[in-house]
């Protein structure tokens, strides 16, 4: 008999829901996103966002289970973020999902957010099993995992200051393309040449972690030393220049975990999994060096429900539940 899970995702600025059977097929998902409000900002307002959750969680949550054709009872268990996030955002989703698992007598699965993205393969490959290596990048998070069962997952390495996808969304507002950040850059590099601009490598010994401080202040000298040559910086050169070198990076260190872990199965997680240098030079790095490749679609690289659907369900499934004293946790570790 088949598994309901509803998915509850408010970490950031979407408010998503979502019905999940069996931790693969898409019942249905709805997504309300706040980026556009937020834009006027230069970036996401906390406590804007949390109000906003607030207005949609509800709504949501009825129509995630009306296009799902099925009804609370018919539920498994519900799936809810509980971190990392911004906090006010997060105690929203885990506020309802505990009011209707209360209310319903229903399990409670607390989630990590960067286990769903991982569970977003699951979604676009109904095969895709464990051992694989992924390479997590969204806004706050650049790593390779070695993810060895659902529930299972070891770091390969991370980044030792600024995530991949902060280096984007800094750089895209510097330059005027505002935010989200890294979309407008990947837009913005469209016919732009990668070459007009260099831009150093982290040199660091012993170690796969990633390093995107010294790219970004490299970024922001070249800038500033352009503009007081009284010269223009020509954006879509730049951006395609200094997206190439951020995703020359993480290939590169991907390309070394999959020599250092002799696991030629990989996939990508994270918001900035959606670039399409990124996934390019992905795509190149798999056929050179013979992996199986996964790549999320685009509709489930950004924050959703489904993923954590999909993630919470694996964990049902190992007996993991969480009580009515759960909280959310901003600074969740894998």
């Amino acid at each position: 008999m088949a598994v309901l899970t509803l998915g509850i995702e408010s970490s950031c600025d979407e408010t998503a829901c979502a019905v999940i059977e069996d931790g693969r097929i898409v019942r249905s998902s709805i997504i309300a996103s706040q980026a556009d409000f937020h834009s006027q900002y230069g970036g996401v307002v906390p406590e804007l966002a949390s109000r906003m959750h607030v207005e949609a969680i509800v709504p949501c949550i009825t129509e995630a289970m009306k296009q799902a054709g099925v009804g609370y009872k018919d539920l498994d268990a519900v799936c809810v973020t509980k971190g990392p996030g911004l906090v006010g955002a997060l105690l929203v989703g885990v506020s309802a999902a505990k009011a209707l698992c209360e209310v319903e007598n229903l399990p409670l699965v607390g989630v990590n957010h960067m286990a769903g993205h991982i569970a977003a393969n699951y979604l676009t490959d109904p095969s895709w099993e464990p051992p694989f290596l992924c390479l997590v990048v969204s806004g706050g998070h650049s790593e390779i995992l070695l993810v060895k069962d659902y529930s299972d997952m070891e770091y390969i390495c991370s980044t030792r200051d600024d995530a991949a996808g902060e280096a984007f969304d800094k750089i895209a507002r510097v330059i005027g393309l505002g935010y989200p950040g890294g979309p407008k850059m990947d837009k913005a590099s469209q016919g732009g040449d990668p070459n007009a601009y260099a831009f150093p490598a982290p040199k660091i010994q012993d170690s796969l972690d990633f390093s995107f401080s010294g790219i970004k202040t490299a970024a922001l000298n070249l800038i500033n030393q352009t503009r007081l040559k009284g010269e223009e910086v020509r954006v879509n050169d730049f951006a395609a220049s200094y997206q190439d070198a951020v995703c020359s990076i993480l290939c590169d260190r991907l390309a070394k975990a999959v020599k250092q872990t002799n696991l030629r199965k990989i996939c990508l997680a994270g918001g900035v999994s959606a670039n399409s240098c990124l996934r390019g030079k992905i795509t190149e790095l798999a056929k050179k060096q013979r992996c199986e490749l996964c790549l999320p679609k685009m509709a489930y690289c950004t924050d959703n429900a489904a993923m954590i659907a999909s993630a919470g369900y694996y964990d049902y499934l190992k007996g993991i539940r969480d009580g009515m004293d759960m909280n959310a946790y901003p600074s969740l570790e894998m």
